[in-house]
């Protein structure tokens, strides 16, 4: 896409994702307006390099014809959308609001009817990967949303992923990411107490690794697991354990929501809100092996 037709783009939250994102657009040489969430270096990094600072959510929607919401629950979601100084406030018709976070999707259809309602539109558009690949443009990413939209949205998201997936109508997004990581947190869940009990059990962790990799168990999850437990570096995988919690939470009432019993997802959430509630909320999810090793040394 040139210069001249890229669409004057509002992010609002430059988390550690949010603001590898917005990087990634400024480098393709996106019109960017931003407004601080909580961190301001990442706010003042992106204005050194070009973005317009507003005071306000509602100021983002008013400024931008698509608006692009990176924040860590769906109850702050539902903040930035619908608070004070929110961007339903000067939301402009045929304007578009793109979620990337994880949301829960009955919220996320609720919102996109108030979208509706002010003629503009909403898409669900969860991301797979890691800051590090959305600053190379290599995100994953599942858009949900009307045809329409997603094909206004699609040259966008592919300058930011490598793997743009139109997965349903609204919050279909949202629904497969909730499965996605529910599974993908069960394994890793798994591999942790796997090497945790290989150093109870006197076995080399990178042993323990090796074979098991070799056989049908390899996995993309396992072999981020093991950098941080073999390698000693977590933060390859820069995905919080109070995150994970989040998200394996929002799976239960989901399945709550469906009438319907999750068998696993129980001990997956009890495994990372005990981790949460011993301090680890703000590691990274391979730490958890460290987590849990210390949890068996302690009986």
């Amino acid at each position: 896409m040139s210069t001249a037709n890229k669409p004057a783009i509002g992010f609002i939250g430059l988390g550690l994702m949010g603001s590898a994102m917005v990087q990634r657009l400024q480098d393709l040489d996106y019109p960017l307006t931003i407004v601080a969430h909580r961190n301001r270096q990442p706010i003042e990094e992106a204005v050194a390099r070009g973005a317009k600072e507003v005071s306000s959510a509602a100021d983002v929607a008013g400024a931008s014809e698509i608006i692009m919401l990176c924040v860590d629950t769906s109850a702050a979601v539902e903040t930035v959308m619908r608070g004070a100084g929110g961007v339903l406030e000067q939301l402009k018709p045929g304007s578009l609001v793109i979620d990337f976070g994880t949301s829960i999707p009955g919220i996320t259809r609720q919102l996109a009817e108030e979208c509706k309602a002010k003629g503009a539109a909403m898409m669900d558009a969860p991301l797979g990967r890691t800051p590090a690949q959305a600053l190379e443009g290599l995100l994953n990413i599942m858009a949900a949303g009307d045809t329409v939209d997603f094909e206004r949205a699609k040259p966008v998201l592919e300058d930011l992923g490598e793997n743009v997936f139109h997965v349903g109508p609204i919050g279909a997004g949202h629904t497969l990411k909730l499965i996605n990581n529910f599974f993908g947190m069960t394994m890793a869940c798994a591999m942790s107490e796997a090497f945790a009990m290989a150093d109870l059990a006197g076995l080399k962790r990178e042993t323990l690794y090796n074979v098991m990799a070799a056989g049908p168990l390899r996995s993309g999850m396992m072999d981020f697991i093991k950098i941080g437990a073999v390698d000693n570096n977590p933060a390859n995988m820069a995905f919080s354990i109070a995150n994970a919690n989040k998200d394996v939470g929002y799976y239960s009432k989901m399945a709550d929501d469906f009438e319907v019993p999750s068998l696993i997802s129980p001990a997956i959430k009890s495994t990372l809100g005990l981790a949460k509630a011993s301090g680890y909320g703000d590691k990274y999810v391979p730490e958890m092996v460290d987590f849990i090793a210390g949890l068996f040394k302690k009986n």
